[in-house]
């Protein structure tokens, strides 16, 4: 089920209003379920791409990782992409917590967070999305209560700069 906001109370329509392409962060595509109705998961994954929704969503490895981790019985499969600047400022000034696409969910309250590493240029994004997820940078500074941060992809063969920011 798609994020569904009232137009009124929730502080995700006001920043669609004052962002220069609000269709990054509305969320509602075709397909987009996650697998489960929220509460009824075991466990919660939240996929991360570190660079805006159009760059994400038009990497397919990053569609069919989605699509197959969905089928996985128990588990919620939510995604997130990093905000532009924009939607990054006004998120950081109204003290919005960077959430999934498809529930609006915190980074923090999801048992997974698994970053896409596609190229180098995305680094500093992953340290963005993961500060305004809620989620502390360092391995060292996580709880039991935080989610384990994990990465894959082309980047995670030469992973040594980022060691100190992901669990696996």
């Amino acid at each position: 089920m798609p994020y569904i906001f009232d137009e009124l109370e929730d502080p995700i329509w006001q920043m669609l209003s004052s962002v220069k392409r609000p269709s990054r962060y509305a969320g509602g595509e075709w397909g987009a379920d996650g697998g489960l109705v929220e509460g009824k998961e075991r466990s919660s994954i939240c996929l991360a791409f570190p660079d805006v929704y159009e760059v994400g969503m038009s990497y397919l490895g990053f569609q069919i990782l989605y699509n197959m981790a969905s089928g996985i019985p128990g588990v919620r499969v939510e995604r997130t992409y990093c905000p532009w600047p924009d939607a990054e400022a006004y998120m950081r000034e109204n003290r919005m917590a960077l959430g999934s696409l498809e529930s609006g969910r915190p980074l923090s309250s999801f048992d997974v967070v698994g970053f896409t590493l596609q190229y180098e240029l995305t680094s500093t994004n992953i340290l963005t999305m993961l500060d305004m997820g809620g989620i502390p940078l360092n391995v060292s500074e996580r709880g039991e209560k935080d989610p384990l941060v994990v990465a894959g992809g082309p980047g995670a063969f030469a992973p040594e700069p980022l060691v100190p920011f992901f669990d696996a």
